[in-house]
């Protein structure tokens, strides 16, 4: 065992961060209908906070200390992939389409939440038997030819469920554990964020610290369909700094091409990402956080944007000063997302260090 891995074995989560990590990822949030998640959310880090609020699409934010001028954000996003109810045929199937980037390769054989007019329904992506399938001729997944089977006869049976166009859809997965070193499930993408900067809310409360500006712990809706929630909860607040976490790709399982999407892993710490959104000064203050407090950290270079919520708050109006420190993880977009347990603690940690060092009016600009 490293002597990293040996001073780290002290976890600093608690038994009710753990029962709120589970329940959280547990709560279906697809992109646009994000409300039962963010209520989870922010029922969680109230007591850690002086105000909160929520705006119109449902971008939930925790500020600590409301009335200070200079405001920085710690941002994740609350939404999770899922698919739309989007054409059922007389005999009773339903086709889908896309609610953010869900793949298709994936559905068959899984089951199903489709969050209807009067509750759950439970359905099945459906698949002609290997029996049928003639070899060297077989048709492979695509969003032309997967379906769900209701158990229905007809459009008039499902109709009856409270099941109709424009019903979104999630899968039924659960978070679970593999051998005590992983977290995984769906929508730890990038819910597991969501988890990590409440979890910088409480540590800052627990701990008694006192900042000298607003802190505003956001959770961001619609990551997944183009930045949304972020962009318009930038314009909102109008922060002067922004640190936002994601998760990006460990690309040392099978398959995975390291020339072109670089060498992370899951257990060798937070990804720090270099790319024009990216300020360099507030990187800088975030690396020098992590070597202070001996926080193990990787490095990824965007080639133009980051592709995460880091992007809206850098290039909004006035321009913010933005960072982002991702999460490694694995088998991104499908059910079974996993990420290394001693990670999500170390950008908890990363996360809380750094907002601590950041000073009232600090001056983030290249040319002064």
């Amino acid at each position: 065992m490293s002597k990293h891995k040996e001073k780290k074995s002290k976890t600093i989560l608690t038994e009710n961060s753990k029962q709120f990590l589970y329940k959280y990822l547990n709560t279906a949030s697809p992109t646009g209908f994000e409300s039962a998640g963010q209520r989870v959310w922010l029922d969680y880090i109230k007591p850690y906070i002086d105000d909160s609020f929520v705006d119109t699409y449902g971008t939930a934010v925790g500020v600590i200390n409301p009335k200070a001028e200079y405001k920085v954000v710690i941002e994740a996003h609350a939404d999770e992939i899922s698919w739309f109810v989007h054409y059922i045929t007389k005999d009773g199937f339903v086709y889908v389409c896309r609610n953010g980037g869900s793949d298709h390769q994936i559905a068959p054989s899984k089951r199903v939440n489709i969050h209807g007019e009067k509750g759950i329904v439970k359905a099945v992506f459906g698949w002609p038997a290997i029996h049928v399938r003639e070899p060297g001729k077989e048709e492979t997944p695509t969003l032309k030819n997967i379906f769900l089977d209701l158990g229905c006869k007809s459009d008039k049976e499902v109709a009856e469920l409270g099941v109709h166009v424009g019903c979104v859809i999630t899968y039924e997965d659960e978070l679970m554990e593999l051998n005590n070193r992983y977290y995984t499930g769906r929508a730890l993408d990038n819910r597991i964020g969501g988890f990590m900067i409440a979890e910088v809310a409480r540590l800052l409360k627990q701990n008694k610290d006192k900042l000298p500006f607003g802190l505003y712990i956001v959770n961001s809706v619609q990551e997944e369909v183009g930045l949304n929630g972020a962009q318009m909860i930038a314009r909102r607040i109008k922060p002067n700094v922004a640190i936002v976490t994601d998760v990006c790709h460990d690309t040392n399982t099978p398959m995975m091409n390291k020339i072109s999407s670089g060498d992370l892993s899951c257990g060798k710490g937070p990804v720090l990402s270099y790319a024009p959104a990216v300020q360099n000064n507030l990187l800088k203050l975030i690396i020098e956080n992590a070597n202070k407090n001996k926080i193990h950290f990787q490095r990824l270079a965007a080639a133009r944007s980051t592709g995460t919520d880091t992007d809206a708050f850098a290039y909004s109006t006035d321009g913010i000063a933005s960072a982002l420190i991702s999460l490694p993880l694995r088998y991104m977009h499908t059910t079974v997302e996993s990420v290394d347990k001693q990670d999500v603690e170390d950008v908890i940690q990363l996360i809380y260090h750094s907002v601590k060092s950041i000073k009232n009016n600090q001056d983030f600009r290249y040319i002064k």
